[in-house]
Formats: structure tokens, sequence, C-alpha cells
């Protein structure tokens, strides 16, 4: 069994924290895609391009090219875009991705004004004041209808709101509030820059070792997948294999947890690629990596999307497990590092 290359611990922390800070919420990802580009211009052996749909497309040459394979993660996050601006000044919602609103309630956000500057503000229900509208604060429903930002600027009007550059579909951009502590990391949108940030350091640590991939390897970084088909183009002709890098949902009924890797042989799509589930299972035991093994009935992947525009590859899913998905999220070190030996294992077998 070849040993695999050391990870290095601290350069992926730095990766994960420097895109967790970064807005991506769905449509709005060409500045976290160009800054990403950045981060991975220095490992010369990989050939960058961005596709006409604004995802970023790197290609590494291996020892061989008969079964050319590619794995994807996805940079785009939930968030929303200015619906209306109420006659009060202040701003109705339309969600991107599928957020519930009561996870996001009193939290701060960045109005991204199409005409001025970026504004901040919080999100909260209509009816906000417990001294105001009394228990009819707790029993609001948290919708559309109901939920407002609240800006953090003067005014009280849809006249004066315009003034300050702001337009029904602006983007509006969540706060993720990353802490990094004792090996947890907790923050907004790991789901996907937990596996985007274990694929950059998996690169990192096989060209510091000297390596190269067993076979031509695509790494394909997505900006569609919270509205579903994210990773739906983009690939070149001939790939064989898909392997999807994505969170683990951690909760009861689950295996998954904050400190392993995660095969998923199942989601709401139905059962991944067998073949390719046995294969990655049987590197992970043979590396040591720490893994489980579970199945996600309110999930979907882009290694699904791929199959669903005709992809004819085998396809598997694989991520670090993350608590409390499409909320305030957390995981820790221990599954990051375990995702990414299962990259290196994955892209050197």
């Amino acid at each position: 069994m070849t040993s695999l290359p050391p990870i290095n611990e601290e350069y992926l922390l730095e990766v994960l924290v420097d895109l967790l800070n970064r807005p991506s919420p769905t449509g709005y990802t060409d500045h976290i895609l160009e800054s990403l580009q950045e981060t991975l211009r220095p490992f010369s052996e990989i050939e960058l391009r961005v596709t006409k749909k604004g995802g970023l497309v790197g290609v590494w040459k291996g020892e061989e090219s008969r079964s050319p394979r590619g794995l994807t993660a996805h940079v785009d996050t939930l968030g929303a875009m200015v619906k209306e601006i109420k006659s009060s000044g202040r701003l109705k919602l339309t969600k991107i991705g599928g957020v519930p609103w009561n996870s996001v309630e009193g939290e701060g956000c960045t109005v991204i004004a199409s005409k001025g500057e970026d504004i901040r503000g919080s999100i909260l229900i209509d009816n906000a004041s417990v001294h105001v509208h009394g228990k009819k604060v707790g029993e609001t429903k948290r919708d559309e209808d109901h939920m407002e930002v609240r800006l953090d600027v003067r005014t009280s009007s849809r006249e004066e709101t315009r003034e300050l550059g702001i337009r029904v579909g602006d983007f509006v951009c969540f706060d993720p509030r990353v802490e990094v502590n004792g090996g947890f990391i907790r923050s907004r949108h790991l789901d996907d820059k937990a596996g985007v940030a274990c694929l950059v350091a998996a690169i990192q640590a096989l060209q510091e070792s000297g390596g190269k991939p067993a076979q031509d390897t695509v790494f394909h970084i997505s900006n569609y997948e919270e509205v579903g088909h994210g990773a739906a183009s983009g690939f070149p002709a001939g790939l064989e294999e898909l392997v999807a890098v994505d969170m683990a949902a951690v909760g009861d009924g689950q295996t998954s947890d904050e400190f392993h890797a995660t095969l998923c042989v199942k989601d709401s799509g139905g059962p991944y690629h067998y073949g390719l589930n046995e294969r990655l299972r049987s590197l992970a035991e043979q590396h040591g990596i720490a893994h489980k093994v579970d199945i996600y009935p309110y999930y979907g992947s882009d290694g699904e999307a791929y199959w669903r525009a005709g992809g004819d590859v085998a396809v598997s899913l694989i991520g670090p497990g993350v608590d409390a998905s499409h909320n305030y999220e957390r995981t820790h070190l221990d599954a990051l590092l375990a995702t990414t030996q299962w990259v290196l294992a994955y892209i050197l077998s």
C-alpha cells in the first residue's frame, strides 16, 4: 500500500476560512471563483479554464489517460435576492436554495446594491418587537411574506431605499460568522466550501510531494449546485468516473458525524454507482481513513446533476460530516482531513 502525501492542516484551514468569508450565493460567484483561480494558479501542473456558465475547471494530466476521472465540489451557497422594496423602505426577499427562513432570523446580511455601495442589514420578521406585538412574535409564520431586511441606513420609504441604489434582483448575502475553536469550524456555508477546501488541500499535498494523479483528473468547481444544476456541464468528453465531494448530513438516524468522512450510497435521487462506491470504501479501509457509510433522504448532489444531464459516468459521493446543514453549520478538522485523505487515495489509485 502506497502511503498518502502529508496534508498541510494549516493550509487547509486557511483556504477554508478565506472561502467562508467570501460571499457567494448562487448567481453571485464571480468574485470567489476569481479568488480561487489565484489560489490554484501556483499549482503549475493544473490547466485552468472558466466555463461559459462561470464554473472553474482544472485538468491535471496523470500517469495514464486511459480512464479519465473527475472530482467536483461547489462554491455557491444559500442566500437571497430582493423580491420587493416595501413601502416602509425595508426589503422583501426571495430565497436562493433551500433556506429554512427560521434559520436566518436575526442574522446579519449584506445587500449587494446594483446601483450603489453594499449596505448592511438584518433579517427579521415584520413584527419582531415583543413589546409591540406580544405573543404574535412567536406565532408569526417564518416565510417570504413575513421575513424582511431591516437596512442599517436611514430609510422609511420605497423611494429612499431606491435612492440608495438597491433594486429588485439585488443579492443578499448571509453573514457566515466563522469561528475555529479546538478543531471545530463553525460557520454558515460549510456546504460546500468545506468540500472545495478539501480538494485544494489535496492538490497542494500531491504537488508538494512531487506526485501526480494515476489518471488524467478533472477538478470541477461548480457555481449552481444549490439550485440543482451546478455540475450538469463543464466536463471534457471521455470521462469515466465522477466523485462529488460535498457535506455529509449529521443528525438523528444518520451514521455520519463531525469527525469522519462519509460515503453516501443513496440520497433523494436514488443509489450511487455500486462499483465505484465499493472501490472508495476499499480505499478508505486500506489507508485507515476514518469514514462512515450513510444515506441522505433529503439531499441531492452535483454528481446527480451530471447524470441527469446525460453524463455517462460512474458517480459516487463523499464528504466531511457537517452538523445542522443549511443552518449555522459545524464540522471538525478530523472530518476535513479524512475527506482530503480519501480524495488523495482516489486520485492516486
